[in-house]
């Protein structure tokens, strides 16, 4: 095991592209940390500089207690498993498992003792002998586990490793491969596309754009207190509703106007806050997650906006309600990015919607809620759980 440190880690390429910039992480001994971020963003980049796949322009990257800079990949003692599997067809299960070590000259038995405890972890002893075309996705993705594990290296790096899986599979492998990394106490960085993997494996998220890294903190921090507009908008699913609103004095306190409705801000977050009372007068972008919208034929604590459901999706423990408001949806290079990324039709029916003066939010419902397509519905409004964004910088309103 070994802590791994990135300092200003940067890759620039012949052609003046910046794949990386200045990328400053501090990984500790035995942490899994997952590296997220849309197309495009640098996170395979960072990984293959790990590796030692990618040439490090500028910068230092230290495992354990090796600056590695220059080392080879083979000498950094790493492991990598890739999205493809990349197996040898012709070997069998316990072939490819073990082949790294007969590279390496160590001895018949400590192979075998090795590649049956990996055998045993990942549930492949009854598969040894089997060629790989001989095997379910999941299974061959195992066994690319397999030969990582049996290495014993200091980190495991992992590029997409369920992207090829369908749905289902994606699942459980998810939640194998979390519980391996806790079992061995490997030191993981972990490259994905999708937040909802991100958000369930890693003890901390890193969230990368355009080469930048923009936070890193563990999944409910990243939830709960967003940094900045990009990662408000990427992380979540369904994602925050992102709205245009005004802040305004209401006495000695400060709401926020959203369409026709006004919504308070509770003295403490104004407290927690302090940022928020230069705004007083001026436009933000005001966020809301799904889960601080319910019902307010429910009850409610008596905050909330007015709309017409245009969708009714019932999941058995909740209901995604989609509500069309009057109130125009928020619109910035951030959320753009981070909506063009799930779906670029998004970007278009959000500029539609600004034009019309509405925005199409999500709201989760109780499965009790009697509210189906066509009403007219109440969404009661969690006032304590709003995030505030400044426009212009797209950096949440705090301090």
């Amino acid at each position: 095991m070994a802590q791994v440190v990135l300092d200003q880690l940067t890759k620039v390429y012949p052609n003046g592209y910046v794949g990386v910039s200045d990328v400053n992480l501090d990984i500790a001994d035995g942490e899994f940390l997952v590296l997220v971020g849309p197309s495009g963003c640098g996170k395979s980049t960072a990984l293959r500089m790990v590796a030692g796949l990618e040439e490090i322009t500028s910068g230092t990257l230290t495992i354990g207690d090796r600056v590695v800079n220059d080392l080879p990949p083979k000498d950094r003692d790493i492991a990598m498993v890739f999205q493809n599997y990349a197996l040898y067809p012709h070997m069998t299960v316990a072939e490819n498992i073990g082949f790294a070590l007969k590279l390496a000259g160590r001895t018949r038995a400590e192979i075998q003792e090795r590649v049956a405890f990996a055998a045993r972890t990942l549930q492949l002893e009854d598969w040894l002998d089997r060629k790989p075309g001989q095997l379910s996705g999941g299974q061959r993705q195992r066994v690319a586990m397999g030969r990582a594990i049996v290495r014993e290296p200091a980190v495991f790096l992992m590029d997409e490793p369920l992207s090829n899986l369908d749905a289902k599979l994606r699942v459980q492998m998810r939640a194998e491969i979390a519980r391996l990394q806790r079992q061995l106490k490997t030191t993981t960085i972990y490259v994905t596309h999708d937040q909802v993997e991100a958000m369930t494996m890693g003890d901390r998220v890193a969230v990368l754009r355009a080469g930048k890294l923009l936070q890193v903190a563990p999944p409910e921090q990243l939830y709960d207190h967003p940094d900045d507009l990009f990662v408000a908008a990427f992380i979540g699913s369904p994602a925050m509703n992102l709205l245009d609103a005004r802040v305004e004095h209401a006495g000695d306190r400060l709401e926020v106007h959203v369409g026709e409705a006004r919504l308070p801000v509770p003295d403490e977050v104004a407290a927690a806050r302090p940022a928020l009372r230069g705004y007083a007068g001026r436009s933000i972008v005001l966020g809301i997650r799904p889960d601080a919208l319910s019902d307010g034929a429910m009850g409610g604590g008596g905050h909330s906006l007015k709309g017409e459901m245009e969708l009714r999706e019932a999941l058995g423990s909740e209901v995604q309600a989609h509500v069309r408001i009057a109130a125009r949806p928020a619109i910035t290079e951030e959320i753009r990015h981070a909506a063009g990324d799930v779906d670029e039709d998004a970007v278009a029916a959000k500029e539609r919607d600004a034009a019309a003066g509405t925005t199409l939010v999500v709201a989760r419902f109780d499965p009790r809620s009697r509210a189906r397509e066509g009403d007219t519905v109440e969404l009661a409004v969690d006032v304590e759980r709003l995030h505030y964004f400044d426009p212009g910088t797209g950096r949440a309103i705090r301090e």
